[in-house]
């Protein structure tokens, strides 16, 4: 007898925590729905956070990283995801790690999340990265080889963004290849100041509003002055 009822309040316990669990669940599903109609970062981050202990989810796992990365919060969106390769990692779970590597400061890490990535989906955009992280790394013969990749697969509706302003702008894409072609090139050779320049010139004359463009030609051309 002692044993029946035990088993029954054990049965009884088990049916209370599976029910409070799936309530729990609705609930933080339903703020999720809240905190993203409000744009609410901090309660999408928690909503999410939440769901994942209470019903563990790729997905999920995968967006509340993404939701970390986009809000700058790097750490934790690679803390979400882990830093290996993988593959079986979804795509967006690789560009979040790309793309937070880099942020930090991991290039080579990026670099290879990229590389995956880019078999994947190939693209010119992932391209640029795979060379602008090619320069920063030193290898610049690499990277002027994924340029001529990427420039032969850009198109003239492709747009750039960059950040060193307050105000992010756009660039054509085609004109974020020839910055890094003009950079590269330089690097490569550091007599190469004309042609570097000339290459700045041409990704100015492409996007006239290229203000990083228009600052390393700037810092060449004082090169340039200082060695004559």
């Amino acid at each position: 007898m002692k044993k029946l009822l035990w088993m029954a309040l054990c049965a009884s316990a088990m049916n209370l925590q599976a029910q409070t669990k799936k309530e729990l669940t609705q609930h933080f599903e339903s703020y999720y729905k809240a905190m993203r109609q409000q744009s609410d970062v901090q309660g999408i981050i928690n909503a999410l956070t939440h769901l994942n202990i209470l019903s563990p989810d790729n997905l999920r796992r995968d967006t509340l990283a993404y939701v970390y990365a986009s809000n700058n919060q790097h750490i934790q969106a690679l803390n979400t995801l882990g830093i290996e390769e993988n593959e079986t990692d979804s795509d967006l779970a690789i560009q979040v790690k790309a793309s937070s590597l880099k942020a930090i400061g991991q290039l080579p890490r990026a670099l290879a999340q990229y590389n995956l990535l880019s078999k994947r989906k190939p693209s010119p955009y992932l391209v640029y990265e795979m060379a602008d992280l090619n320069i920063q790394l030193g290898k610049d013969n690499m990277a002027l080889l994924l340029i001529e990749q990427g420039m032969a697969q850009a198109t003239e509706e492709m747009k750039y963004a960059f950040y060193e302003r307050q105000e992010p702008y756009e660039v054509s894409l085609k004109a974020a290849f020839l910055y890094l072609k003009g950079l590269a090139t330089f690097n490569k050779n550091k007599e190469e100041v004309a042609q570097a320049i000339a290459l700045l010139d041409e990704a100015i004359a492409l996007s006239p509003n290229f203000n990083l463009a228009q600052l390393s030609k700037q810092a060449l051309a004082q090169r340039k002055t200082e060695e004559n």
